[in-house]
């Protein structure tokens, strides 16, 4: 029986659980439940992908598994292994048993045959240590399965997952294979840290899941009541959104909005400020140099008339009290800026007309105009030095 009947469905059914999703994200879930095929959800760290799977089994009623990936990661952790300690136990159990089996066999090519015949009943589900993938296969009840960063994961392990993702099934050598009796509902996510190969993507829905537009992420807010007052939320989404403009390591993810808000609601904080963001920036800014481009960015961010006093501690800056112009270039930078600025001035200066005298690129100066103390050149001087050259030339 299929869980939505409609794409408005989803969303009702999404937003209960606390998930607010837009209509092409529930589009792309209504289409995944009724075709059976995984959907790969790609996009930037922290825009609620693997919330999504959550909810989906939260509103399905499913049970989620969830495959962690992580570079260095082999298929016994995704598919399955054996339990070597149990059989090793249950043979130490069993010894005597194999000591009744093997006391009348004539010569060791029959007590090998003997033992051979009894392999089954150590390679048997019983033994079995099951993973997520062949979890997914083989458990009784539907199941959505999380297939968390694949992005992470090696190459290796992508083609492990094919069969998975195009057969729902699961094959064991030992054993033979596992096919699902339920199609488990498969959420693969990737932050694009490397290119997915195309036999993965060809198996899989695709959605593109980027930062949500700022009504869609005021009503995420609202959903997770945050505590924080309506006219400081949306103040709060405006300077988030502009923080994730500029040029940071790390923008801020809607899971860091909410813990932005909740922060300022724990605070008493009822308006945005520039001092009380300043304060509590960490919160959703990690890394130092994104802590001084976003501090230099609040004031602007919070009211864009606002000018950027310089700050105790930012001397040798290069910007004298009262600039105005908000950037986010390191200090070095701006030095480099400074300097230009005054070259240009000094080159300005240097261009003024009537700044130098008349003869001050070589050109002839009449007698009147020559001032006390320097010498006038007679009329035909230049002539006969010319002559005199000549001559000299000839003689040589």
């Amino acid at each position: 029986m299929p869980y939505f009947d409609t794409v408005d469905d989803v969303i009702s059914a999404l937003a209960d659980y606390g998930y607010i999703a837009d209509r092409q994200l529930a589009t792309a879930v209504f289409v995944q439940t009724r075709l059976d095929k995984p959907l790969l959800v790609e996009g930037p760290a922290g825009v609620g992908k693997t919330e999504l799977a959550k909810a989906v089994s939260a509103a399905t009623g499913r049970r989620l598994l969830r495959l962690q990936c992580y570079e260095g990661q082999d298929d016994t952790k995704a598919l399955y292994e054996w339990d070597y300690g149990k059989q090793l136990l249950y043979t130490q159990i069993l010894r005597e048993k194999i000591g009744q089996l093997l006391e009348d066999a004539p010569d060791l090519h029959t007590a090998i045959e003997r033992i051979a015949q009894q392999e089954s009943a150590f390679f048997s589900e019983r033994f079995l240590a099951v993973r997520p993938l062949l979890e997914a296969v083989h458990s009784p009840d539907p199941v959505v399965l999380l297939i968390d960063e694949v992005d992470r994961a090696d190459e290796a392990l992508e083609a492990v997952l094919l069969e998975m993702l195009a057969e729902y099934q699961v094959s064991v050598p030992e054993i033979g294979t596992f096919i699902a009796r339920h199609p488990p509902c498969v959420i693969l996510t990737s932050n694009n840290t490397r290119d997915l190969s195309a036999a993965l993507k060809r198996r899989c829905l695709h959605l593109f899941l980027d930062y949500p537009s700022a009504d869609r992420e005021l009503e995420i807010l609202r959903s997770k009541k945050t505590g924080l007052t309506e006219a400081a939320a949306e103040r709060l989404v405006r300077v988030v959104r502009g923080l994730r403009g500029l040029d940071l390591r790390k923008a801020p993810s809607i899971s860091e909005t909410v813990d932005w808000a909740r922060t300022l609601a724990v605070l008493g904080v009822e308006e945005i400020a520039p001092g009380v963001l300043a304060d509590t920036v960490s919160v959703v800014v990690k890394y130092s140099r994104d802590v001084q481009r976003a501090l230099d960015a609040l004031p602007s961010l919070t009211d864009p008339n606002a000018a950027v006093n310089p700050r105790t501690g930012d001397a040798g800056h290069g910007h004298a009290a009262g600039h105005d112009h908000v950037h986010g270039h390191d200090r070095e930078h701006d030095h480099a800026h400074d300097h230009d600025a005054e070259a240009r001035t000094e080159r300005a200066a240097k261009d003024r007309p009537g700044r130098h005298d008349d003869n001050y690129y070589g050109a002839p100066t009449p007698a009147a105009s020559v001032g006390s103390g320097a010498r006038a050149v007679p009329v035909g001087q230049g002539s006969r030095s010319f002559a005199r050259g000549l001559a000299r030339r000839r003689v040589l």
